[in-house]
């Protein structure tokens, strides 16, 4: 038999080296090994026998230490704390083990400090919504301007077409509901800010959202609007005065002018005018200068072309599939990832229609969100009883895993 002076156990006379830590046999005492690599004997036995024997063993041995404890509690303890003391010392004195550690610890430290940095220095993400949903956006009132009441611009069943209260819309004598619109934009991802529509001037000029001056030798932005319909508002600067965005912002739309429609206007419509009408002046559909006095009558509420936002309709639109896009094999192999956003019409038809990117990727990313967008199924949404058109934002996020 041969005895290991390191771990204390005994072994046939065959074995050269003790098979529990390595250390080899010669001239009667243990030779510690010459390499980092080691011979480890694993018994044939399954993994449940192996882990069975392990249990047993284990057993044993708390019922040989019970007695030992029972009787000597602080004895045992203090000698079970120094043995592990010992084992720990061992450990620690092998080769590498102290370098391993610290090489460890430093590469995860390293990479927590890089997510917080990360995360510290990028950008902050538009919020996500789902797509039944539009993100709000918080308002912030200027200190300088009084509050704005919708009334007024035709944006409701109690709304009046223009900026003031009273009979008529429009500087006619004969009485007549004022329609039109306008709209703009410079493709900004972030949405149009709040301020006042400029003079009315039949000559269109790009519509700055920075510091207003007043008054000017010369406009340097025209509303196409009739004049009665007009009232300078209280606000630093240009703007869409429905807006709750304090951003200085032209807003998404094209144009120059402010919102997320198309022309040098102000609103959702297409012209030089203001709101979801088009060819300019203000009160929806096409053009129609009106008359009657300042302010005027009822706007129409049940009008069929009119795109209402989250908050006008009676039930929001209900979304029964939305196919998620694939990702193109040039973005795939340059590693594109992030968000693309979309501003869309659900139509009272059921067909997903003005879309309009907010926020794009390339590599052909946002041409696979418009094509999933309209493949997307819905329930339209209603007011008063009638399906009707609204406002949706969608965003798709392309990520690699």
């Amino acid at each position: 038999m041969r005895r290991c002076k390191v771990c204390g156990e005994k072994f046939e006379a065959p074995f050269s080296f003790c098979p529990i830590d390595g250390t080899q046999f010669g001239d009667g005492y243990p030779r510690a090994p010459h390499s980092e690599f080691t011979l480890t004997i694993v018994s044939d036995a399954g993994l449940i026998q192996r882990l069975a024997a392990e249990l047993n063993f284990l057993v044993e041995q708390v019922k040989q230490a019970w007695p030992s404890f029972r009787d000597h509690p602080v004895d045992f303890t203090t000698s079970q704390l120094s043995q592990l003391r010992k084992s720990m010392g061992q450990m620690v004195a092998r080769q590498h083990v102290c370098s391993g550690l610290l090489t460890a610890m430093f590469l995860v430290s390293s990479i927590i400090l890089s997510v917080l940095l990360l995360e510290k220095h990028s950008p902050k993400s538009i919020k996500e919504t789902g797509a039944d949903e539009m993100a709000e956006t918080v308002r912030i009132d200027f200190q300088d301007a009084k509050p704005f009441s919708e009334s007024g611009v035709g944006a409701g069943e109690k709304g009046r077409v223009g900026f003031e209260s009273g009979r008529g819309e429009g500087s006619r004598p004969v009485p007549a509901r004022a329609k039109g619109g306008g709209g703009g934009g410079l493709q900004s991802q972030t949405p149009a800010s709040q301020g006042r529509p400029p003079q009315p001037s039949v000559v269109p000029a790009p519509i700055p959202t920075g510091f207003a001056r007043m008054p000017l030798a010369l406009p340097a932005a025209g509303l196409d609007i009739d004049p009665a319909l007009w009232r300078n508002l209280n606000y630093a600067s240009y703007g869409d005065p429905r807006s709750k965005s304090t951003t200085a912002s032209n807003g998404p739309g094209d144009g120059g002018g402010v919102g997320n429609g198309n022309g040098p206007g102000i609103g959702e419509g297409d012209g030089p005018g203001f709101g979801r009408g088009k060819n300019g002046n203000i009160g929806g559909g096409d053009r129609s200068p009106g008359g009657g006095g300042i302010g005027g009558a009822r706007d129409n509420p049940n009008e069929v072309d009119r795109v209402y936002s989250s908050p006008e309709v009676t039930t929001r639109a209900r979304v029964l599939s939305k196919p998620e896009p694939q990702y193109t094999e040039e973005a795939r192999r340059n590693q594109i990832t992030g968000m693309v956003i979309l501003r869309v019409v659900f139509s009272r038809s059921g067909e997903v229609t003005n879309i309009r990117a907010i926020q794009t990727l390339s590599d052909g990313l946002t041409e696979k969100a418009i094509a999933a967008a309209r493949k997307i199924r819905f329930v339209p949404a209603t007011r008063n009883g009638q399906a009707v058109s609204m406002y949706m934002q969608l965003e798709y996020n392309f990520n690699l895993y």
